[in-house]
């Protein structure tokens, strides 16, 4: 009778930590999927072979929460010569030409209840890639972020693995090490980010 006992007790934990791990991976904190873009801009072409800096292209970056997306009117700005006869540049030619945004996807989408200022991060001289991942690699941006089904079992088994990028852990881990090995201010007030 006493075995029945400890077995049926086994089973309600396991059920438990099986709820918990489920409804806590389910809860996806950050978005950031590769997705087929209206023109396929190359990141690694205009990192690694031209060399320009992120802040080219996402010049609000520096100033705004968001870092923003070029205007057709920057693409064309070498576009206009460099590799015109190109299908993908015909493209933005043909925005340019009727004087519309283009289209794009967006790949980096956090919860409307979390705040990130890009800003602070670049003032911080956080490099673009911490976050973001080798965009100066990609052909497509993307990257694996949000919580995993694996890592919540690890949590919930007692070890203490990683988060992945752009969840909440992730960051506060990211401010308590730059706070420890810079001497920097990063917040760890809920405040700062939460509204």
């Amino acid at each position: 009778m006493r075995k029945a006992g400890v077995g049926a007790a086994a089973v309600v934990l396991l059920a438990v930590l099986v709820f918990f791990a489920v409804s806590s991976w389910s809860r996806q904190p950050a978005i950031a999927k590769s997705s087929v873009q209206p023109i396929n801009f190359p990141h690694n072409v205009h990192v690694q072979t031209y060399k320009i800096d992120c802040q080219y292209c996402h010049s609000d970056a520096r100033r705004s929460e968001y870092a923003g997306l070029p205007s057709v009117e920057r693409c064309m700005g070498c576009h206009k010569i460099t590799a015109a006869d190109k299908p993908e540049i015909k493209k933005l030619a043909e925005f340019a030409a009727q004087q519309r945004p283009i289209p794009w996807v967006r790949v980096y989408k956090l919860p409307e209840f979390t705040y990130f200022p890009h800003k602070a991060h670049i003032r911080a001289e956080v490099r673009c890639q911490t976050c973001h991942g080798a965009v100066e690699t990609m052909t497509t941006v993307g990257a694996a972020t949000g919580p995993t089904l694996v890592n919540d079992m690890l949590n919930l088994a007692g070890f203490r693995p990683s988060p992945p990028p752009l969840t909440m852990g992730w960051c506060v881990s990211c401010h308590r090490q730059q706070n420890t090995s810079r001497g920097t201010h990063a917040p760890l007030d809920c405040v700062m980010c939460h509204h």
